[in-house]
């Protein structure tokens, strides 16, 4: 999404890019733009000395560790910024619709209280807390947080999941899924920037209401791939990996009225149907 996001920010900022690790493709990219890359890691506080006073505008993409019940990097992140005599003033951090846990299949908006049933999505839980506890400091910035679910793009789709063949769930057993195009999350990120409320949480999902197999068949239905076969939960819980499961798991559909009249977001692809037929268009017979 980062990538995406790029063109949109260096029309109307000047942006700095915190830059883990040498890449010489991303280097070339972010020169292209004009971004001035600054070298640290958020798993690393004495990095991030240079963050100090530098932004008016933060977008936070970086997710949490990959291990405990906290988001660490957030904790540094934040604790660079505060560093500095001029604080930024906006804040927007992507977060995940997993902090949800199951709804079963309600639709939801951003009032509903969180319960999150993975340690990854503790761990968002965990960040978003810090951030909207720095939100409400007297010297905090305005913090919006982006409520994201399965994003998907060219180069995000499960085509090698399809062409494995493996299963997904009957329709009886199945859960409904949220997902957003990564252009429309970009352009939700500068949205966000410019509109966004002080402690105030998004749906950042499109207009789709499908079901996880459904959505799966609509996948294989553009690639010109077979159809992946359906199967009992118990059935898949002998076939799939425990981290698999735990999104076949969790049904929820997620209200994005808030994004739509706060943010002023107009959707490219109000539905993964539109989106599919951009990234596969129909090629006409000679």
């Amino acid at each position: 999404m980062a990538r995406r996001a790029l063109p949109l920010l260096t029309q109307r900022y000047r942006v700095y890019a915190l830059v883990r690790a040498t890449d010489s493709t991303l280097a070339a990219e972010l020169t292209k733009y004009g971004v001035v890359q600054i070298r640290g890691d958020l798993d690393h506080p004495a990095s991030l000395r240079r963050l100090a006073g530098l932004a008016d505008l933060v977008l936070h993409l970086a997710p949490p560790p990959e291990q405990g019940q906290r988001d660490t990097r957030t904790r540094h992140l934040i604790a660079a910024l505060q560093r500095g005599k001029n604080l930024p003033r906006r804040l927007v951090y992507i977060s995940t619709s997993g902090i949800y846990g199951d709804c079963g299949g309600a639709l939801i908006d951003e009032t509903r209280r969180v319960y999150p049933r993975t340690a990854r999505a503790r761990r968002r839980v965990d960040a978003e807390a810090q951030l909207r506890r720095w939100g409400r400091s007297v010297s905090g910035p305005r913090v919006s947080i982006l409520r994201a679910p399965g994003i998907y793009a060219a180069e995000r789709l499960p085509l090698e999941r399809i062409r494995r063949g493996d299963p997904v769930l009957r329709s009886e057993d199945d859960v409904f899924t949220n997902h957003i195009h990564a252009d429309d999350l970009a352009h939700s990120a500068l949205a966000a920037l410019r509109f966004g409320s002080a402690n105030r949480a998004y749906h950042v999902s499109d207009d789709t209401g499908l079901r996880m197999a459904d959505w799966f068949d609509a996948v294989a239905d553009a690639g010109k791939l077979p159809r992946p076969p359906r199967v009992s939960r118990a059935e898949a819980a002998t076939l799939l990996t425990p981290l698999v499961l735990s999104f076949m798991g969790e049904s929820r559909r997620l209200d994005n009225t808030r994004l739509k009249q706060e943010l002023k977001m107009r959707f490219a692809y109000p539905d993964v149907m539109t989106g599919l037929a951009k990234i596969f268009p129909t090629r006409k017979e000679p």
